[in-house]
């Protein structure tokens, strides 16, 4: 039924809309208890509904948490672990290498310190024997000067100044011979005192490297008992290695679309620069693939020198075999940039074929000169082709360290993500109450006659009676007279 035909129940079209206006609002009215049921059942199912998957989100969130801690943990633990073997294969070594040479400097110690006490005996000073001219000059005193006392003192004295001379002659060749002992104990001096500081650097060393791992140690206990604070420093850690090696790699993007571009041409005349696989090159294809297989390379050199440890088999082989598959992958990565060298040397050919055949036909008539200086472009574009094969090698570590911080990323974000989305499916399950009294009142908006008729009737029948006037004493009299 259209609405004209509506209009027309009356010869007047106002006078029809205003009856089905009317008809409308009884009819409104009468559903209205039913309509806010119905309301109310919708926003309470919603409500519940978005509650409901708020707390499963917040659940997830709460299980996530718990795994992407698990996986620091477990990350931060391997990590560690791998740290206090190196520090531990380190002390062993300085130890080994200490104890090796300390029956060495014991020795050498032992020799110094026994020719410095035979020197230092032979350079005690020998006291001077007590002269027996006393007792002699006592008897010669007491003699006459008749009986030749005096010609005898004039001898004794001669034979004093003779034999003090020949006595200070003797003590001052002793003092030479001690002072040539004592510098020949210098040298062994300073022997000893360079012993004694290698030992003490080596010992310094020892207790340094002990420090490091009690250091260690303790931060891996904070981890195994899985600590807040180990799991914030390794979340923090993670963070700032995933942007490092993010920025890393981006670097090393740059260094193979630079390798790409130094043998993308010549790989053109090589494959045909006009074949096609789906909607690429053959040739730019040839040339990702070159420079693919020099990174995996790289990785197998990195994974078999024990650098990186993204292939646990590779880590598990022997030593034999390791250091085999070592002289392999850099036979193979020495042939690839030995290519690579020989390609770019062949692009630089090609572009000086180009600029000649360019210049006849333009008719320039300077084809046949030749840039003394292209021996620099040429080899500068060998040497790149050469260098980068090996510099893209060192991707592996970035590329490690990516790979096992991206997991503690994307589970961060999506914590992050689940926690936003738990709270807006909280707001929106508590705001469906308030949305349902809001369609109330809308629904009501339209009754508000009948609603407001309805208001005064309950108003009325449910309004107390007036209480009676009080009646003047004259009235009361009256009415007890009668």
């Amino acid at each position: 039924m259209s609405m004209t035909s509506l209009l027309a129940i009356t010869p007047w079209p106002a006078v029809s809309a205003v009856i089905l206006l009317a008809l409308l609002v009884v009819a409104l009215y009468l559903a209205r208890r039913t309509a806010h049921q119905a309301i109310r059942a919708v926003t309470d199912a919603l409500g519940r509904g978005l509650r409901l998957a708020s707390h499963a989100v917040a659940r997830g969130e709460e299980r996530l948490a718990a795994r992407n801690r698990e996986v620091l943990l477990s990350a931060g633990r391997e990590a560690k672990e791998r740290i206090v073997e190196r520090e531990f294969v380190r002390v062993g070594d300085s130890v080994r290498k200490d104890l090796a040479n300390y029956p060495t400097l014991h020795r050498a110690l032992s020799e110094s310190i026994v020719r410095i006490e035979e020197d230092q005996e032979k350079a005690v000073e020998v006291p001077p024997e007590a002269p027996g001219w006393v007792q002699a000059v006592k008897v010669i005193a007491n003699l006459d000067a008749k009986n030749g006392g005096t010609e005898i003192l004039e001898d004794i004295h001669k034979s004093m100044i003779r034999a003090h001379s020949e006595a200070m002659d003797d003590y001052r060749k002793a003092s030479g011979e001690r002072h040539a002992l004592l510098r020949k104990m210098m040298p062994d001096w300073r022997q000893i005192q360079e012993t004694l500081g290698r030992v003490n650097k080596n010992v310094e060393s020892v207790l340094e490297r002990a420090l490091a791992i009690d250091r260690h140690m303790q931060e891996y206990d904070d981890i195994v008992k899985g600590e807040d604070r180990a799991v914030s420093i390794l979340s923090s850690s993670s963070l700032v290695y995933f942007f490092v090696s993010a920025l890393v790699l981006s670097v090393a993007a740059a260094g193979a679309a630079i390798n790409f571009t130094l043998i993308a041409r010549p790989m053109a005349e090589m494959v045909g620069g006009t074949s096609f696989i789906g909607n690429f090159r053959t040739a730019d294809i040839a040339a990702l693939v070159i420079i693919m297989v020099e990174i995996s390379m790289g990785l197998f050199l990195m994974e078999s020198l024990r650098i990186t440890r993204l292939f646990p088999v590779i880590s598990a082989l022997s030593d034999k075999m390791r250091r085999r598959m070592m002289f392999v992958t850099f036979v193979i990565l020495l042939l690839m940039a030995s290519i690579e060298a020989g390609l770019a040397y062949m692009r630089e050919v090609l572009l000086q074929d180009e600029l000649a055949t360019s210049a006849l036909l333009r008719g320039d008539g300077v084809a046949g000169t030749v840039n003394e200086h292209l021996w620099i472009t040429t080899a500068a574009q060998m040497g790149m082709g050469f260098i980068l094969p090996f510099a893209l090698v060192f991707v592996a570590i970035p590329l490690e360290t990516f790979i096992h911080s991206l997991r503690t990323v994307l589970g961060l974000i999506g914590i992050g993500i689940m926690r936003a989305v738990s709270l807006i499916l909280r707001v929106f399950g508590n705001g469906m109450r308030h949305i349902g009294t809001l369609a109330e009142r809308l629904y009501d908006l339209p009754l508000f006659v009948p609603l407001w008729i309805e208001t005064r009737v309950a108003a009325n029948q449910n309004q107390p009676p007036l209480p009676e006037e009080p009646r003047s004493p004259a009235w009361q009299e009256q009415e007890a007279q009668s």
